[in-house]
């Protein structure tokens, strides 16, 4: 598995990690083995939020015994990123995570709570070994630049944002700040929101000639593509060890040149968007 700096200042970290949106709206007790396995696979960064209804519950239990081997990430939604709040939520996520501390939580997008209050918070929680670093999602470039003025240089770990093949707006302008500025980009919804490109689709078979070559699997390919830049790590989710497999699989995959050009082309980036997209 390929690993990535998480932040300036940061551990390595598996360039697949594992989401957990929906994970606990099916079956528990194969949500507990696709995280295991996609453990067992290199896949160690697994990211979840206090949003997320009991998926920090089922991660407990998938991560119980090796809570070490983990680089453990969860979010504090913008109702309650108050200094207070910020601090009480965590706390809240780790006792339902079974845990005593995060590797990075994140501010899940910017909500009426002044920024510098949830800062505060982040680094009273860093001070009490709560957390190990912070950072944000869904920020663009506006808000990364006001975050940089009260936080400073190497203290903003990741941006957590929307990338996929559908929807590459964050290429235009935050990877490149992320990039000037040691952050980590996160890409949430890599396979997009149930529209995966059907091999029917000209871009899917684009996907599959290049799978085809690399005895891949066309999402094994798009996971590859969104994280071919240095900055960029990507979280897809699994509903089964199968899909864990799959998904780690992709860590070591390699695209050339003449590919990225084949997949840039089949799926443009578009123009830049006025705001920046999210789900």
């Amino acid at each position: 598995m390929q690993t990535k700096a998480f932040g300036s200042n940061g551990p390595q970290v598996s360039a697949i990690g594992q989401g957990t949106w929906y994970l606990d709206r099916g079956d528990r007790k194969a949500a507990v083995a696709a995280l295991r396995r996609g453990l067992d696979a290199g896949m160690t960064h697994i990211d979840t939020a206090e949003m997320y209804g009991d998926a920090e519950l089922v991660i407990a239990d998938a991560i119980a015994g090796r809570r070490d081997d983990v680089f453990l990430v969860s979010k504090v939604l913008p109702s309650n990123a108050s200094r207070r709040g910020t601090i009480t939520a965590c706390e809240r996520s780790l006792k339902r995570l079974k845990t005593d501390r995060l590797d990075c939580y994140l501010l899940h997008w910017r909500g009426t709570y002044p920024l510098a209050e949830t800062v505060a918070a982040f680094d009273e929680l860093i001070a009490a070994g709560k957390i190990r670093s912070w950072g944000v999602s869904n920020f663009d470039t506006e808000d990364l630049d006001e975050l940089l003025d009260i936080a400073g240089e190497g203290k903003i770990a990741c941006n957590q944002v929307l990338y996929h093949l559908r929807e590459r707006a964050i290429e235009h302008a935050v990877i490149p700040w992320c990039a000037q500025h040691g952050v980590a980009v996160v890409a949430y919804s890599p396979f997009g929101h149930n529209d995966f490109p059907a091999a029917s689709s000209k871009g899917g078979a684009v996907l599959q000639s290049i799978a085809q070559a690399h005895q891949a699997t066309p999402r094994q390919v798009a996971l590859s593509f969104l994280a071919r830049a240095p900055s960029v790590l990507t979280i897809p989710k699994a509903s089964s060890a199968e899909h864990a497999t799959e998904n780690a699989a992709a860590g070591d995959l390699r695209l050339s040149d003449r590919e990225i050009a084949a997949l840039d082309e089949a799926f443009p980036r578009g123009p830049k968007p006025r705001s920046l997209p999210m789900l």
